[in-house]
């Protein structure tokens, strides 16, 4: 009886979740001494970049402005920003208040 409820909650899963039955990861970009790192980063479609601030006294902003964008609020030391990229394709973006900081997305 177990067996056979636990079969059918595994087949069930996928359509509860809208078809996704694995969620996407989410992979970490530090900020540190005014650089992203890593500054260019290949992911999955529904996979999250998260961007962590582990300067000591800087803020920063994650600004996709060629996608048109405006520009972020800035973020502060020890916090962090998250965005999840569902579409193929490259995503470049800088800092708004440091526009020698670049990176670029890519996802397949």
């Amino acid at each position: 009886m177990i067996r056979e409820t636990l079969r059918w909650a595994l087949l069930a899963a996928p359509l509860l979740l809208g078809g996704h039955a694995v969620a996407g990861q989410t992979v970490e970009v530090a900020i540190v001494k005014f650089a992203f790192t890593p500054a260019e980063l290949t992911i999955k479609a529904g996979d999250t970049v998260r961007w962590v601030n582990k300067e000591k006294r800087q803020y920063h902003s994650v600004w996709f402005e060629q996608q048109g964008e405006p520009e972020p609020p800035y973020f502060f030391p020890g916090e962090s920003v998250e965005r999840t990229f569902d579409t193929a394709g490259e995503f470049p973006y800088r800092c708004g208040p440091h526009p020698m900081m670049r990176g670029v997305i890519r996802v397949e």
